[in-house]
Parts: C-alpha cells; sequence; structure tokens
C-alpha cells in the first residue's frame, strides 16, 4: 500500500516524481493472501488507468503549447523519443488531441476506464463522422459519445465498441440521401500492416466489395492447385496457396510498374544492404535482417544495386543496376522450358533461377538458367530440391530425399511424359 502523502509543492513534476519514489519502493510481501493480492491488483489498475489518463491529457498539453513543433518533431514522434512505444504514442494523441469529448475524459478521470477503451471510444467517433455525408451536429455527437461510453461501463472490450461504433455508421449512413452501405463504402477501406516478433510481416485489410472481388479474383486465379512432378496432390495448405498467389500478383504489378518508371530500387522491389566486413548481416529495407540463403534467392532473377556499407551504415560503393537474365536470354529460356519447370505455372508467373547462384560465380546463360515460379523457386532454395542441366541441355529436378529417397532425376515439366532412360 503507498502511503498518504501530503503534496505541498506546486510543480507538476515534482509531485510526479514523488508518487514513482513511492511506487518504486512498493513490494510484495511473503505472507500475502489471495484477497489481498486482489486488492493489490486491482489498485494498480486503476493506477495504470489514472496515469495513462494523465498522460494523455499531458499529451494535448504538448500539442496546445507547440513543443513538439520547437523541436522539430511530430507529437507522435516526440513521445516515441520519449520512451513510447510507437502504438501507445498514437493511442495519447489520438485521445489527447480529440475534440468534444469532455464526458468520456471526466469518466476517465476517476481511472475507471482504461485508454485502450477510450481510444476505442475516440475512433468510433471518428468512423461515424467519416460514414455520414453531413457534419454530425453536437447532440448527435454527444449521444454517440454516451453511446458508445455505455459499452465501455457494461464491460466491452474495446474491438465490441468499435463494432458498436460501424452499426451506429452504417445506420447513418442508411438514413442519409447519398449514403453508402459499408459494403460499398471505401471511405472505411483500411490496410494495416506491422512487423512481428518473428521478422514477418502480418497484414490486415478491411475493403470494400469492389476492391475485396478485385482482390479475391486475382488471388483464386492464381491460387488453383499444382501438382508435384511425379503427378502428386499440391502439398500445400489452402492459406499457403492465397499466400504464393498474393506473391505473384505483387511480382507481376511490379514488372508492370518497372516497364514504364524507372525505380531507384532494383526489379522485384527489394533494396538489400550488405555490410562488407559482415556479409551475414545483410538485412532488406523494412523487413530487416535476412539469411544469405535468402540474399542469394534475391539475386536469381533480379536487377542488384549493390550497396556496399562500412559499420557506421555510411555507403562504400555503390554499383550500377545490372539485369542479371536480359530480354533474350528469358526468350531462349520461354522457347525452351515453356513454363515452370517444377509445377507447369504460365511462363509469365515464372522467374529465371540460376542453377549455380550467381553469387556463387555461376553464369548468366542458357546452360545455368531455367524458369520456376515463387512457389516452385522456394522450395528449390529451402525444401531441399535441386535443379541440373542434363546432357540434353534441358533442366532435370532432383526432389529431397523425403519426397524420393533415392533422388531420381525428373524431367522439366514440359517434358514429364519423358523418362531418364528414354532421355538416354
Amino acid at each position: 500500500m503507498i502511503a498518504d502523502v501530503t503534496i505541498e509543492s506546486t510543480d507538476t513534476a515534482a509531485v510526479l516524481a514523488g508518487v514513482v519514489d513511492q511506487l518504486t519502493e512498493l513490494r510484495t510481501r511473503p505472507d500475502m493472501t489471495g484477497p489481498q493480492a486482489h486488492a493489490a491488483m486491482q489498485q494498480i489498475l486503476l493506477i495504470r488507468n489514472l496515469a495513462d489518463h494523465h498522460a494523455t491529457t499531458f499529451t494535448g498539453d504538448l500539442d496546445r503549447l507547440g513543443v513538439a513543433d520547437g523541436k522539430g518533431r511530430r507529437l507522435r514522434e516526440l513521445l516515441v523519443v520519449m520512451g513510447c512505444a510507437p502504438a501507445v504514442a498514437a493511442r495519447f494523441v489520438r485521445i489527447g488531441t480529440a475534440t468534444d469529448i469532455d464526458p468520456l475524459l471526466r469518466h476517465a478521470a476517476d481511472g475507471s476506464i482504461s485508454s485502450e477503451h477510450a481510444d476505442a471510444i475516440v475512433r468510433g467517433l471518428s468512423h461515424i463522422e467519416t460514414r455520414s455525408d453531413e457534419p454530425v451536429d453536437p447532440d448527435m455527437r454527444s449521444a454517440q459519445l454516451m453511446s458508445l461510453m455505455s459499452w465501455s461501463s457494461a464491460g466491452m472490450a474495446p474491438a465490441q465498441i468499435t463494432d458498436h461504433a460501424r452499426t451506429i455508421a452504417n445506420e447513418l449512413a442508411a438514413d442519409t440521401d447519398d449514403g453508402k452501405p459499408a459494403a460499398e463504402d471505401k471511405a472505411i477501406n483500411e490496410l494495416g500492416y506491422h512487423k512481428t516478433d518473428d521478422g514477418r510481416l502480418d497484414v490486415r485489410a478491411n475493403l470494400d466489395a469492389v476492391a475485396g472481388e478485385k482482390l479475391r479474383s486475382l488471388v483464386e486465379s492464381l491460387s488453383a492447385p499444382k501438382p508435384q512432378p511425379d503427378g502428386s496432390h499440391d502439398p500445400r495448405s489452402a492459406d499457403r496457396k492465397r499466400a504464393d498467389a498474393l506473391e505473384t500478383i505483387l511480382e507481376l504489378a511490379e514488372k508492370g510498374l518497372a516497364d514504364e518508371t524507372v525505380s531507384c530500387k532494383p526489379t522485384g522491389g527489394v533494396l538489400l544492404t550488405i555490410p562488407a566486413d559482415a556479409p551475414k548481416l545483410s538485412a532488406l529495407e523494412f523487413m530487416g535482417s535476412v539469411t544469405p540463403a535468402t540474399a542469394k534467392t534475391l539475386g536469381c532473377d533480379a536487377g542488384i544495386t549493390v550497396v556496399i556499407v562500412d559499420g557506421e551504415q555510411v555507403p562504400l560503393n555503390v554499383g550500377r543496376e545490372k539485369r542479371l537474365f536480359t530480354p533474350s536470354q528469358r526468350k531462349a529460356l520461354l522457347l525452351r522450358d515453356k513454363c515452370c519447370v517444377k509445377c507447369g505455372a504460365p511462363a509469365s508467373r515464372t522467374q529465371a533461377h540460376h542453377l549455380v547462384s550467381w553469387v556463387d560465380g555461376g553464369t548468366t546463360d542458357l546452360d545455368n538458367g531455367c524458369l520456376l515460379c515463387t512457389s516452385c523457386h522456394h522450395d528449390v532454395h529451402d525444401r531441399g530440391w535441386d535443379v541440373v542441366m542434363g546432357f540434353d541441355r534441358h533442366p532435370w529436378l532432383i526432389p529431397p530425399a523425403t519426397v524420393d529417397p533415392r533422388r531420381r532425376p525428373q524431367p522439366a515439366y514440359n517434358r514429364r511424359t519423358l523418362r531418364l532412360d528414354n532421355a538416354a
């Protein structure tokens, strides 16, 4: 229990410093009972809610006083520099700079509402406003605010408050002459993504019916099952097939843009930085560290801008962008391979793969290349499949031992009826 303190100072920072000192000294006791631990936890959560409430209030003060502008930063950036996680900083800014939410702030001032719930209410009000073709009058906004607050008081989770706000917004749109149902309203489309702790990208999208139809149509058209070279069923899950289809869509879109514009990035849409003294620490521009194996995969069928940096990330040398397989070489690969040599995907959806990696000294010519789609390309680089050039100057696939313990060579897809003894 924090002892009662008589606050005599008029310096807010000094008062808060005293509270911090008391919290720092707070300890649990070995003889604490269950009810005592429960009561203490309730007080801690109350303190947390109060701290978040004051943090949003002071964020509003920082905005009003122009502190961030004076330091040449945006308000959210200033909070991040001060130690806030980016998501928490964004939450504080949304609540602290919101207008006409005095009832919510009064309700939060006693610690009875968390900042997550307050943020859901603020975002809900903003969502309702975007669904209205006319400005929301103050009385209606007040009623909407009280409705959302009632859901918080009823113990609903922030996500449920957000859903309730969408319901209110849809009803409001339906009552107006120009209102659109949510399924057709592009004004509320959202696309969000964040990098996960294991270095992957988690994507979340909320699209209107037309945009959703475009996405599903493209994904479905590119996610049909692809049999293995031996004729067995596609082992990929439905989600994996859709993810591979999305990557193919991104590659096709990037190639289309590359034909019309000159980009500072290599074809393939990625920029890979390789430290001169530690090539194993190669990193992508947005997603961070990658393994040498992935660096090799990126170098298979892409323009490469070689950027060598020193220990301080200062470029020592920037080489010119190089196209590894020229258009004429791609045509030669197309004439010979026809399609993905492993699954038969159309040539327009394939990449040119170096049998011997270009990074390892492999040459860029017909005898060291073949066509592979995105999924099969990863099978070759990461799942034990090998591609070798046969004596007939056609690529042959060698499956991993998990597929064929004898690892017998299989012909390319366009020659799938051929057998090794027939070729000989």
